[in-house]
Formats: C-alpha cells, structure tokens, sequence
C-alpha cells in the first residue's frame, strides 16, 4: 500500500533461498522488530530466524487459508495484501514495504485472512510464531515493539477506513501520496521523490476509484502544480498543499 528510486534487485529465478538473516547488519532493523533491542537481545532473535525468503515480482508469499506458521518481516522490495470480496473481485487493502511484518492477520485464527502479492522481486526474513512468542515472553523489550507494531496496523486499517469514508477523490489520493512520502522518508529515501511501485489500478481498487479517476486526478495534480509525473516517476512539488488538502484546508483548483 519510490523515493529516490530504490535500487533494483537482481534475484535468481527461485522463490526461496536458505541464507542467515543477520538482523544488526540489516538497513531496515530500526524500523523492524530488533528496533530498541541490544546486540545479545539481537543475537536471540537472529536464531530463530530460520531464512530470508525470496520472493519474485507477481509470486504469492500466502494466501487465504494458509495456516498460520511465520510472520515475514521485509527486507527488500513491496508488497500489496488483497481479500476477495463477494462478488469474488479482488479488493487491495495495503501496501507493504522494508521494515514492515506481514501476517499478523492470522494470529488470532491461526489462517491467513488475505493474499500476499510481491510487487518487485523482493526478500522477506521468516520468523516462525510459535519460537517468537517464546522470545516474547522473556524479553520485555521485544515485546512491547511487537505490541507497538500491531497498535500501528490497526491504526492503519481505521485510517483507510476514515480515507474510504470521508474523504472526497481528491483528499483520498493526495492522503495516498503523502503516506507513502513519508513512509520512504522514514526509511532514508527522499519524500518528495519515488517511483510508484504499484499499478494505477491498483491504487484506485485500494481507494475506492476507477483507474480512470486516478488518471485524472494526476493530471489534475499535475497541472495545479503539485505534482511531476513521468510514468510511475512522482515528484511532489509542494508537499504542503498535498498535506493541507489531505486535511481538508485547501482545494485542488
């Protein structure tokens, strides 16, 4: 659900490679789970990470109904998660990327409640469940960033709810664009300039719009001045009047 491009991954052509996942020489271990955590409290959680997980452009990291065994912590790339609504279409609700855990879905029912499609070649690190709650239960650090990272989730899945709800087409894309600002800005990146690395359509399912209407929302955006785009190349021009119109306070004329 980029910013100064990030670099392109060559993977090879299989889905899984057994590699150790070093969590202290990972760029994204600030925002992940050893964020907060000594190098021995790392050195614990380095151990039960059995392998970084390849996954290529377009393949399926899981899918409605799988069991519950890990939660996948990225290292590299993004990812989208979608459910199936009733009319059986395909309905996006997020967009994941470096130092983000996929799979919290299936905690509370030990299944996955949706499907996990990787943008770009990407690479995940696999934490079995079952040795994390273990480490949980003997590291009060750990611990309360695990219950931090899931309060962020639901924090997320009420803010599209209110994006979904009570925002105009307009606020609804600009709130898109700044997220993703930043988000890669957190991650080191510049917030004003990224490549998109999901489909038009793709973000108008996770709207609630036709691609026809993000289409002409970035025309729009782009003739106020807001916006530079080439392609999936976006360059936000005056980030705070994307911010302003998100909230509410200013029109996209």
């Amino acid at each position: 659900m980029m910013i100064s491009a990030l670099p392109a991954l060559t993977l090879p052509s299989f889905p899984v490679e057994i590699l150790r996942a070093r969590c202290a020489t990972c760029s994204m271990h600030q925002l992940c789970l050893p964020m907060g955590l000594d190098m021995a409290d790392m050195d614990r959680l380095d151990q039960i990470i059995g392998r970084r997980r390849k996954v290529a452009r377009g393949a399926t990291l899981f899918r409605i109904g799988d069991p519950f065994v890990s939660l996948y912590a990225i290292r590299l790339g993004h990812f989208k998660t979608y459910q199936i609504n009733p009319n059986g279409e395909e309905q996006v609700t997020g967009f994941q990327m470096g130092g983000e855990l996929l799979g919290m879905d299936a905690i509370s029912a030990d299944r996955h409640h949706c499907n996990s499609v990787a943008l770009e070649d990407s690479d995940v690190c696999e934490i079995p469940f079952a040795s994390l709650q273990q480490l949980l239960a003997d590291m009060p650090t750990l611990l309360r960033h695990f219950h931090r990272m899931m309060s962020q989730e639901i924090t997320r899945e009420q803010g599209v709810m209110l994006l979904l709800g009570n925002m105009q087409a307009t606020q609804r894309f600009a709130a898109f664009i700044v997220n993703l600002a930043s988000r890669y800005e957190a991650r080191g990146y510049s917030s004003t300039k990224f490549q998109l690395r999901m489909s038009r359509e793709e973000i108008g399912n996770y709207l609630g719009l036709t691609i026809e209407s993000i289409s002409r929302l970035l025309s729009k955006f782009k003739k106020s001045g807001l916006l530079k785009v080439s392609n999936r190349e976006i360059e936000l021009l005056n980030p705070a009047k994307l911010k302003a119109i998100t909230a509410g306070t200013e029109t996209c004329i």
